[in-house]
């Protein structure tokens, strides 16, 4: 192994820090249409991430520009920390979030997608701060990675590398054998079920603004909202919550059934495996929470945050128990209602739900539908081959069998998930948390949530943990959205080791 090629490296963020910059320009027109002081805030702050861009751009031309996996997994690492350390400007210049541990908290929360928020008050923050907070989601969403691997033939790299070490899930599918087409085509899906999703909701009765900022939290599987209520603000507007229902479903599946649903495709979708048991998971789930809220629960118990619903109502039950499943599932975050007050056997049902995730190449979190298929596949195996010692049995995912180093790869990943969360917990109630609370906010950080249990329920948020807590949910988020290994190899001497 060849030493790391450090100039490629820094020329790659320098192109990350950029591109981060002139997004951040795209908030000042909502700044000055509002008539907000903010708008010089973030306009400097892109000044400078566009200026460190260029410097580090320009001053670093390597001689060899094949991207090799340690360049990878260190350009993919070192980006999201330069798109959040750049990211947390606009709170700094305009005053919304001073403090740096505040701001820096926010920032990987929205390009991590995690959604978790230290805000108050949401609402009286200045528009221009909310499109920009709305938009790191966005960014995150797909991962700027993918978005540069798109521009980056035009400078002479390849991006292969960056692909692997950032696509979302245990494989990366390719639309098109070409790495830099399969990026522009995931990225014109992405941005067309913005869009759509956009014009539902301005046409189901939310502001123009409003209904863009949501639309960029769904699509992304995010979960910031421009109001303090969250989704539970248009209560009284079952459309809108449907509208987003049927989005965070569609964010939350690999983007490739999406991509061959498009071409009329459909049969590629209905025979994957995974496909069929993240619907049929979520709407088993769904109405066992919804039969929970009619029979078991006080038909005048209120829970939702600004505009109450009684549970005796059936579509109101039904909604809010899809809506909260969803969310959960797809790690959204969005809320209508406080899961934690429909029993104990609901947030214990919900706490679950932490560690499932949704479909591997989707912009969701946690440890991923079809990673829990492979285990549970091979789980059953072992009792056939205890009983046939001698006999070959691979798992099979659709129809064809596995290589036994994917399956050692999920088992690996998923016992060091668990492990993290273990220890995470263990820390986080070192670090003041109570147990409930512990367990809560490291299973929502590390599986890129939001809402989760304690004093981090769906209607609290994490602005009250201590600055120690803020920095480890931080790095939680940082490693759960970025698949474990790709951070966490960093740690390991043989990888810095030159041999």
């Amino acid at each position: 192994m060849q030493n790391l090629n450090y100039k490629l490296i820094y020329r790659f963020l320098g192109i990350t820090a950029t591109l981060n910059g002139l997004f951040m320009w795209l908030a000042v027109p909502f700044s000055i249409y509002y008539d907000e002081k903010a708008r010089w805030g973030i306009l400097n702050a892109g000044i400078i991430t566009v200026t460190l861009g260029l410097i580090l751009y320009f001053f670093n031309k390597p001689t060899n520009k094949n991207i090799q996996k340690k360049e990878g997994y260190l350009i993919v690492t070192a980006g999201w920390l330069i798109l959040t350390i750049t990211g947390m400007l606009p709170y700094l210049f305009t005053g919304s979030i001073p403090n740096i541990t505040n701001a820096f908290f926010e920032t990987i929360s929205g390009y991590s997608t995690t959604g978790s928020s230290i805000l108050t008050d949401i609402e009286s923050m200045p528009k221009g701060i909310l499109f920009w907070r709305s938009a790191t989601h966005w960014i995150g969403g797909m991962g700027i990675i993918v978005l540069t691997i798109a521009i980056l033939p035009l400078l002479g790299i390849g991006g292969m590398q960056l692909f692997m070490a950032e696509a979302p899930g245990p494989s990366a599918d390719k639309l098109h054998p070409r790495i830099t087409d399969t990026a522009k085509r995931l990225y014109l899906i992405y941005i067309a079920l913005t869009l759509v999703e956009f014009l539902l909701l301005k046409i189901a009765g939310m502001t123009w603004f409003d209904a863009l900022n949501h639309a960029m939290a769904t699509v992304s599987t995010g979960g910031f909202s421009t109001k303090n209520a969250s989704v539970a603000y248009w209560n009284n507007m079952p459309l809108v919550q449907y509208i987003i229902i049927a989005f965070m479903f569609i964010a939350g599946t690999n983007f490739v059934l999406t991509y061959f649903a498009l071409k009329g495709k459909v049969r590629k979708v209905i025979q994957s495996e995974e496909f069929k048991y993240y619907s049929i998971g979520i709407l088993s789930i769904s109405l066992i929470v919804a039969i929970f809220i009619l029979f078991f629960q006080d038909p005048t118990l209120k829970t939702s945050i600004d505009h109450p619903f009684v549970y005796g109502k059936t579509e109101s039950a039904i909604r809010h128990a899809l809506f909260s499943v969803i969310s959960v599932v797809t790690t959204t975050g969005f809320v209508t209602a406080d899961f934690t007050m429909w029993s104990y056997f609901i947030t214990t049902l919900f706490f679950s739900l932490f560690f499932l995730g949704g479909s591997a190449g989707s912009t969701s979190g946690g440890v991923k539908i079809v990673r829990h298929i492979v285990m549970l596949k091979n789980s059953f195996l072992e009792f056939k081959k205890s009983l046939h010692p001698n006999a070959i049995i691979p798992v099979r995912y659709d129809g064809k069998a596995i290589g036994q180093n994917i399956v050692f790869n999920i088992l690996s990943f998923f016992i060091l998930y668990m492990l993290i969360f273990i220890i995470g917990s263990v820390i986080l109630a070192f670090l003041g948390l109570d147990f409930l609370s512990a367990v809560g906010a490291c299973a929502s950080s590390l599986g890129n949530i939001g809402p989760a249990i304690g004093t981090v329920s769906p209607v609290d948020n994490f602005s009250h943990l201590s600055v120690g807590a803020k920095w480890f949910c931080s790095f939680l988020m940082l490693i759960g959205r970025l698949e474990l290994f790709t951070v966490l190899i960093l740690f390991t001497p043989f990888f810095w080791r030159k041999n």
